[in-house]
Order: C-alpha cells, then sequence, then structure tokens
C-alpha cells in the first residue's frame, strides 16, 4: 500500500514536472520569436529573453534552422576535445533523439525563414520517472532480505531443536542400554543360558538399540563420512529388516552397473534413512507386496531407488511427506522421512525425494548421493 502511494505521488510530481519544462520551451520559443520580429531595441524584451535563458538549467534545448542544422544549445555536455565537425553530427544525434521524446516547436522570425527548437526531458525528471522502479526494487530487496534471515533463523531454531531431541534421547537410551548390555554379560556367564539362541538373538537386538544411540548422538555433530561399499551397505539394511516384517513382503536389490559402486556415507547415518524408507514402503502395502532397491552411478552421482508396490502418495503431498510431524498412521510421529531428509541433504550433501507415483500401483524415493 505504502510502495503504491508512493509511486502514484511520485508519477505526479514528475507529469507536473514535465508540464512545467514544456511550458518554460515553449515559452522561450515565444519571447525568442518576439525578440527577432521586434523592429526597435526594447530593453525590456533583451532582459525578459536574457531571464528565461537563464531559468532555464535543466532542460536540454537546440535551435536549429529549417533544415536541421545545429545554430546554437544549452545544457547539453559535449564531449572533450571535439572539433566543430564533430560538435555538428553530436547535435544533429542529439536532435534525432529529441524528435522522439517531443514534437519540435517551429517560429518564423522574417516571413519564408524559419527556426526550429528541439528538446529532450531533463536528467532530473528522468530520474524521477525511473525511481519507482529503483524504489520498488529496493523494496523488493529488503523483502527477499528479511524473508531469508527469518528463514534462516527459523531453521536455525528447528536444528537447535533436532540437536537437543536427539542429544536427549541418546542420554535416555544410554542408561537402560548399559543395564542390558551388563545383564546380556551375566547371562553368557550362566552355564544355563550359555547356550540358549534366545540370549543371542537378545544380543543382536541389544547390538542394534547401541547403534540407533550411536546414530541419535551424531545427529548435530559433524558426521564422518566413509568410503563405503555400496552394494554391502544395502544388503545389511535388507538383511535386518527382512527380519522384522511380513514373509509376504519381499526386498530385492538390483544393479544396472557391473561395477563396485564405493560412495562416501556416514554408515549408521545412511542405514537409517535406507530402513525409515523401506519401512515407509511397508506400511504402503498392508502386509503383502514387494520392494525393489535399485542404484546405479551416473556421471559423478550415485542414484538410489526405493520402489514399493504400494497405494501410492497424491502429488500434492510429494514434499509435505518430508514434513516434521506428517504422518497417516494412527500412532506415528511423522519423523522417519523428515530426518532422512535431514540426514541426507544436510549431512550428505545430496537429495532425497519422491520421484514419480501412481495411485494403487506405488512409489519410488530415490536418493542422490554425491560419486
Amino acid at each position: 500500500m505504502i510502495v503504491a502511494i508512493s509511486i502514484f505521488y511520485i508519477n505526479r510530481i514528475v507529469d507536473q514536472i514535465a508540464k512545467g519544462e514544456q511550458r518554460l520551451v515553449d515559452l522561450y520559443a515565444k519571447g525568442l520569436k518576439a525578440f527577432v520580429t521586434h523592429t526597435e531595441n526594447d530593453a525590456n524584451l533583451t532582459f525578459l529573453l536574457d531571464e528565461l535563458m537563464v531559468a532555464n538549467e535543466t532542460v536540454p534545448v537546440i535551435l536549429a534552422d529549417a533544415e536541421g542544422n545545429p545554430i546554437d544549445y544549452r545544457n547539453l555536455t559535449l564531449p572533450e576535445n571535439i572539433d566543430s565537425i564533430g560538435k555538428s553530427r553530436f547535435l544533429k544525434k542529439e536532435i534525432g533523439i529529441m524528435k522522439k521524446q517531443h514534437s519540435p516547436i517551429e517560429f518564423e522570425y522574417v516571413p519564408g525563414f524559419k527556426n526550429i527548437i528541439y528538446y529532450k526531458d531533463s536528467v532530473l525528471l528522468n530520474q524521477l520517472r525511473y525511481f519507482p522502479v529503483a524504489l520498488f526494487i529496493l523494496i523488493s530487496l529488503f523483502i527477499l532480505l528479511a524473508y531469508l534471515a527469518f528463514n534462516a533463523s527459523r531453521n536455525a531454531e528447528q536444528n537447535r531443536v533436532w540437536v537437543g531431541m536427539a542429544k536427549e534421547t541418546a542420554h535416555q537410551l544410554g542408561t537402560p542400554m548399559s543395564s542390558l548390555f551388563a545383564w546380556i554379560e551375566y547371562l553368557k556367564s550362566n552355564q544355563q543360558w550359555h547356550s540358549d539362541p534366545m540370549l543371542s538373538e537378545m544380543e543382536k537386538d541389544v547390538e542394534r538399540l547401541r547403534v540407533v544411540t550411536e546414530r541419535f548422538s551424531t545427529i548435530g555433530s559433524v558426521p564422518k563420512l566413509k568410503e563405503e561399499n555400496l552394494a554391502e551397505c544395502l544388503q545389511e539394511s535388507v538383511l535386518y529388516i527382512e527380519k522384522r516384517i511380513s514373509d509376504k513382503i519381499k526386498i530385492k536389490i538390483s544393479t544396472t552397473s557391473f561395477e563396485n559402486i564405493s560412495v562416501k556415507i556416514n554408515k549408521p547415518l545412511f542405514d537409517w534413512v535406507m530402513e525409515s524408507l523401506c519401512k515407509n514402503s511397508v506400511d504402503a502395502m498392508n502386509g503383502t507386496g514387494e520392494i525393489n532397491i535399485s542404484f546405479e552411478k551416473r556421471k559423478e552421482q550415485v542414484i538410489i531407488d526405493v520402489s514399493d508396490t504400494g497405494k501410492g502418495i497424491p502429488h500434492s503431498r510429494f514434499t509435505d511427506i518430508f514434513k516434521p510431524g506428517y504422518t497417516t498412521k494412527k500412532r506415528g510421529w511423522g519423523l522417519g522421512l523428515s530426518l532422512s531428509r535431514r540426514i541426507i541433504e544436510n549431512y550428505h550433501g545430496g537429495k532425497i525425494f519422491v520421484h514419480n507415483s501412481e495411485p494403487d500401483k506405488g512409489s519410488t524415493f530415490r536418493v542422490l548421493l554425491n560419486g
């Protein structure tokens, strides 16, 4: 509103100045005509013409003959060290510019002999005319900077919340996990439980809990990236997930590349992302279906696709599903995909997004990593 009022007010001022400059040139032309047609030496008329000349300090004016040859000029800055021929060319070029802006003023000082006055807008008028544009650009830049500052502040606040939550979760898990490790060691020392297969499974799950705690403690710090064999990492994630899902859901790993693809990742965090994507696919398939994980290397990028045969995702939700708290489950927290995006984009410098999805046919999530 303020910008619109300012632009309207400035345009009014520009119109008034333009009309004032035109009146000044018209008055100068009339005074000049009266002076050259007056037969007697009138001191008052001479004084009036001099005053009109002095009053015009801004409007560029060229006086020319009927053929357009310059006779005199005012308020024009000529190039330095210019000769008479160059001066004539420069003034004729200016006359061409002036013709496009304003109609010239013609007058006869002797019957049959006419002079022409050419003029154009002053520098001040042009500056005022473009001032609204400059003002609009300036205000737009200010709004953009304010938005960027606000967005950066909001992201920083979100980062602090994420880090605080992750660190506190790791801290809360640490104490009972230490106790569980101690109990397992105690049971292993007991002859009655030493060879029990349940103890081995318990040990695997407690180790898994340790990995989860390590993941939470890693969030917020600078993760260490190491060269890892991608196929082996994916295989480990799949083996872990397969034991915890229905036998009616099959997970396959395929690749179009016949070479070992190595990628710089933080393995615990990357495993978390793959498990989150697979669990998301499992939830979308209602107990039966297929998950296909494919990967390949293209130029400087490693592409990983996780496809399922689930219910699909509406196109309007492609971005929303990565927002914290978004979930379609009654008891879900809506943090899995949000954390996955943070891990891939913030810690690995990659991208994660919904590559495609069709209702009742399935979805494909794509992860891009630097190769």
